[in-house]
């Protein structure tokens, strides 16, 4: 498996309208499932596609990216009052313990899910908090996202997510993509 970050000079793509036949905002925040005064992360949040979808929803998100470029490109798009943008590796994020209610990540576990990143991960999301996945699945085509041998399947990455301490509420196992939800 070979974790990378998405090319900067391909960041348009991560602002391209289509990527919601992949995960709608509607699936995303239904996955959450949390109140308006949740405190949530976006693991890998790139441009902020994503981020921008969820924050009127909650109290407090913070998108976290490797890539500062990716936060200059989310400025350009417009950073809603309640988003903090955070320039870290989910291997070390600056959080205390138990401070998200939830996290989610849509299109980035393939580019962090190491031991170390899901152990971080659950130690930052409180008891009963979630933590949505939506990847690229291995058992997709390829014709979109990564090539294949830069996907998790989903049953690699449920075994992953267990392993870090969730309990796996669901999994989609979808024709190019897999969403899990799992609970801390």
């Amino acid at each position: 498996m070979g974790f990378h970050t998405f090319p900067i000079d391909r960041a348009d793509a991560l602002e391209d309208p289509t990527r919601y036949r992949f995960c709608s905002r509607e699936e995303l925040i239904e996955m959450l499932d949390v109140g308006s005064d949740a405190t949530v992360a976006d693991l890998g949040s790139g441009t902020g596609f994503f981020t921008r979808e969820v924050a009127p929803f909650v109290d407090t998100v913070y998108a976290v990216d490797v890539q500062a470029a990716m936060h200059e490109r989310h400025r350009e798009a417009g950073v809603a009052e309640n988003v903090e943008l955070l320039t870290t590796e989910v291997d070390s994020l600056p959080f205390d313990d138990s401070e998200l209610d939830a996290a989610f990540s849509t299109m980035t576990h393939h580019e962090y899910a190491t031991d170390e990143a899901l152990l971080e991960i659950a130690r930052v999301i409180r008891t009963g908090g979630r933590l949505v996945t939506v990847d690229w699945s291995a058992s997709g085509t390829g014709a979109d996202g990564p090539p294949v041998d830069e996907r998790f399947g989903p049953n690699e990455a449920v075994n992953q997510l267990e392993e870090a301490g969730f309990t796996v509420e669901r999994v989609h196992d979808r024709p190019e993509t897999m969403a899990i939800v799992v609970r801390r």
